[in-house]
């Protein structure tokens, strides 16, 4: 009760006072019966919610538990319908209930009236009162009104999605008709205009891999085929066309370029002047850090606009000489005297455009140098120190590209110059297999002669150990196919007998032409000898 002081016995000495007792002054005296009751609403604010536990989803009822015992429906509805519609309640006889709101929102309502003391009428009966306890409850019901609600959700979000798709999907293509000769002339007539080329072409492609091509159509294909190989020249001009136009907008673009350039180096030596020190002097000194400021912006654009316009100039430069360098596949594949002729040309013209720049910079340099000479030791020479050792740092990158260059182009020669040698001894080697290859068909035919006259003049095996060695070897030359140097052949051997050589392997591979046979391979520096089993072949 508000106003009652507990510890009011312990100060007086007087027994303890009910507070509830009529007329005592701490309760007001009960109302009289003829009297309407009046209902008052008490509003407690900056109150803590209730704890209460997880909210199912879609709760639309809560449990009220701590009910006074003769409480009735009717009492419960009248309590809790300032909430919200009620569509049920189901009161328990353990002194709790469940009420089902028509809305979610009502339930929030409702969970605030946990914690509040529940008195029916002025009775001071533990019957009649209660302290309320209101929690979110979990039915089946609210769960499935839920779910319903959600799978309706996820519809419209597909339908939305799909008429989403739907609308940014781009259009189907028109139905391609089916062959006939007068559609066949209408797309040989679409063919020929340049408008509708596009169009007629896709149609003719359909056609061609429908199968619609027989022998009776064949010419009318023929003559559409040919229809939509004359545009490829209209393509190719087309094509130069705009290659022209942008060429022109580059070099457009280059000029104004430039001209800005040029106003920017106008606009620098402006703020040079005036800060030599026939004018600087006149100057206040507010004015002479806006004109340094001025000066520096300025330096800072004229050095980005000539660095583009340098890498404009670059590229350029590297477009000539991929132009001059370009060559077919099947040339790039043989080194030809010409193609390295062409490259020590280019390099060279690199060369020169390195050097020329180099004095350039050379140039400016000494001109920095002049400057510097008639300036006194002010924040612009500072400046311009800084610039000089800029330059002088590009210069020698300059010059370490312009090395690095010669040693390429020097490394060209080189090459070339091996190219030619390599020439000159396939040359050489070439002349040598061909007499070796006219000695082989004599051999041979030399051979077939021998083999016809007498099958007896082969050496025979002088001992076991030979016939053994010749086993191996017919089986070790048989799984390499492309056949194998003497040394491969040895090194094999010599895991098996280490006391044979190399020369005696050869001599008994000489002494049976009809079973092994000598092949040379290669070229220039990679030319060896192989030998090859050939037993299999002579009895074919």
């Amino acid at each position: 009760v508000p106003g009652f002081d507990p510890s009011l016995s312990m100060m007086t000495g007087i027994t303890p006072i009910n507070p509830m007792i009529p007329g005592m002054g701490l309760v007001p005296p009960p109302p009289p019966t003829d009297v309407p009751v009046v209902k008052e609403i008490i509003h407690c604010k900056n109150l803590p919610p209730p704890s209460t536990r997880e909210r199912p989803p879609g709760c639309k009822t809560v449990f009220v538990g701590g009910l006074p015992e003769n409480a009735t429906e009717e009492i419960i509805q009248e309590v809790f319908e300032q909430c919200g519609d009620i569509t049920a309640i189901r009161k328990s006889k353990k002194n709790f209930c469940h009420i089902r709101f028509a809305e979610e929102f009502m339930v929030d309502k409702a969970i605030y009236l946990s914690g509040y003391r529940m008195r029916l009428g002025s009775s001071t009966d533990k019957k009649d009162s209660g302290r309320l306890h209101v929690d979110f409850a979990q039915a089946r019901d609210d769960f499935y009104e839920w779910e319903c609600k959600q799978r309706m959700l996820a519809r419209e979000e597909r339908h939305r999605r799909k008429m989403e798709e739907d609308r940014l999907r781009p259009p189907s293509p028109p139905a391609i008709m089916h062959y006939s000769e007068h559609e066949a002339t209408l797309l040989a007539e679409k063919l020929k205009d340049d408008s509708k080329f596009s169009e007629a072409i896709t149609v003719l492609l359909t056609w061609i891999e429908r199968g619609e091509v027989n022998r009776r159509s064949a010419n009318q294909f023929y003559s559409m085929v040919q229809s939509a190989n004359s545009h490829v020249r209209r393509l190719m001009n087309e094509k130069a066309a705009h290659e022209q136009e942008m060429e022109q907008a580059k070099e457009s673009f280059k000029n104004a370029l430039t001209g800005i350039l040029t106003q920017f180096e106008q606009i620098v030596a402006v703020f040079n002047a005036s800060t030599r020190q026939k004018a600087w002097d006149h100057f206040s000194k507010a004015q002479r850090k806006n004109i340094d400021i001025w000066r520096k912006h300025s330096e800072e654009l004229r050095n980005a606009h000539s660095e583009q316009l340098m890498g404009i100039r670059r590229e350029e430069e590297m477009e000539m000489s991929d132009d001059d360098s370009g060559d077919n596949p099947s040339k790039k594949l043989r080194v030809d005297d010409s193609a390295l002729a062409a490259q020590a040309y280019a390099l060279k013209e690199e060369n020169d455009s390195l050097r020329w720049q180099l004095d350039a910079y050379r140039n400016e340099v000494e001109l920095l140098k002049q400057e510097k000479g008639q300036l006194y030791r002010t924040e612009e020479s500072l400046t311009k120190d800084q610039q000089l050792q800029f330059l002088q740092q590009t210069m020698q990158g300059m010059q370490q590209q312009l090395l690095s260059i010669q040693e390429e182009l020097n490394n060209k020669k080189s090459e070339l110059e091996q190219a030619k040698e390599e020439q000159t001894h396939t040359q050489a080697m070439l002349k040598v297999l061909q007499e070796q290859e006219i000695n082989v068909l004599t051999v041979a035919l030399v051979n077939q002669d021998r083999e016809k006259n007498s099958e007896k003049r082969s050496p025979g095996l002088k001992s076991e150990k030979e016939a053994l060695l010749i086993g191996i070897i017919s089986t070790f030359l048989h799984v390499h196919p492309f056949g194998a140097n003497i040394e491969y052949l040895w090194s094999y051997m010599q895991q098996l007998d280490s006391r044979i050589s190399a020369n005696e392997i050869e001599m008994l591979l000489m002494r049976l032409p009809r079973m092994f046979k000598q092949e040379f391979t290669g070229v220039g520096a990679t030319l060896e000898k192989r030998w090859k089993f050939c037993a299999f072949e002579g009895i074919k």
